[in-house]
């Protein structure tokens, strides 16, 4: 809708994530360079985290994109399913037969394995949202790898999901998949700058002439609200846009952010980061009152100081230059002409 207004030529902040527009942050390349060393250093087991809306699953998408042929690759990513079904996911993947029987199947993946190995390729299992997987079901996830008569060098499992993830797999009962555990990394938000770097990214690949169509306050503001969440980022420009739009605002200030962020209703954090991070609207406005009280105060007692029955009041006598004092007393006989 908004896109002729501000000159784009496709919508810069959707939310679907797009190859062809990944913006790799220092965090975000970091955090691939350790899923590829999963896959090439041979790691049985490789945890990743991150906050809702940090980037993971963009990530893992485009690990899945960079690798080579002779990686096969199971890639899933709502691992609320039953035994059966996550089986059956697996089978359907690997291009393995799978007809209800548990035993038949395992003994199907081991002899897909040892075909792997002799052939020198690896089969890469990938579970995103993985902070999800009941225990029963993440022990069934480590026992598969038991299957690899390799000790590791074929099959490697990478579990992904929200920081919770962490915490669930302390517990006792998975003890054993812990200690198997070789790397693990977390996706850090994003600082300031990388939030005007990442913003201006979009716009640049929306084919946006100007890269400025964002104040500074309003950039500030936005990092702020947002947390540097990639996502929270996205909703909030492109709602800021769509609101410049509406009002023939082609440059966003921080007043239409703070604007935004109240109708969005975001999480009630994100709300009280906005009440802390004035003055961009009320607060300017009464800094610009408080500044003008004061100059008026100023010319009042300038006023004192020039008018000769009142000179003995002023306390500027002291502090203004003589020449000014009688610049202005010549303004006032005059008649400011």
């Amino acid at each position: 809708m908004y896109k002729r207004f501000y000159g784009f030529t496709r919508a810069p902040f959707d939310l679907s994530p797009d190859p062809e527009r990944v913006f790799m942050s220092w965090t975000h390349k970091e955090g691939l360079a350790v899923l590829e060393y999963g896959v090439v250093g041979k790691k049985g087991f490789l945890v990743l985290t991150g906050a809702v809306g940090t980037g993971k699953t963009t990530l893992l998408q485009t690990l899945v994109r960079s690798l080579e042929g002779n990686v096969h690759t199971c890639l899933l990513n709502n691992p609320r399913l039953s035994r059966d079904e996550f089986f059956s996911y697996l089978a359907h993947a690997y291009n393995l037969q799978w007809d209800g029987n548990k035993a038949l199947f395992l003994i199907e993946l081991a002899r897909f394995f040892k075909e792997c190995g002799r052939k020198k390729e690896r089969v890469l299992l990938i579970i995103d949202e993985a902070h999800v997987i009941p225990v029963a079901q993440m022990e069934e996830i480590r026992l598969l790898s038991n299957h690899d008569p390799t000790g590791g060098d074929v099959f490697s499992i990478f579990l992904v999901g929200q920081p919770e993830l962490d915490a669930h797999l302390k517990d006792e009962r998975l003890l054993p998949l812990q200690q198997r555990i070789g790397i693990r990394f977390h996706l850090e938000r994003f600082t300031r700058d990388i939030t005007v770097q990442y913003i201006i990214f979009r716009l640049r690949m929306a084919g946006a002439r100007n890269l400025d169509i964002f104040t500074e306050d309003a950039l500030t503001l936005i990092h702020a609200v947002s947390e540097g969440t990639p996502r929270l980022i996205n909703i909030i420009c492109d709602h800021a846009l769509l609101t410049g739009f509406a009002n023939d605002k082609p440059v966003i200030d921080a007043d239409v952010i703070g604007e935004c962020v109240q109708e969005l209703q975001l999480p009630t954090d994100a709300t009280d980061l906005l009440a802390k991070t004035e003055p961009f609207a009320g607060q300017k406005k009464n800094l610009y009152l408080a500044g003008g009280l004061l100059v008026g105060v100023l010319l009042v007692l300038l006023l004192l100081e020039v008018l000769p029955w009142t000179r003995a009041y002023s306390p500027l006598g002291a502090l203004l230059p003589a020449e000014w004092l009688q610049y202005l007393h010549q303004l006032i006989n005059s008649g400011g002409k």
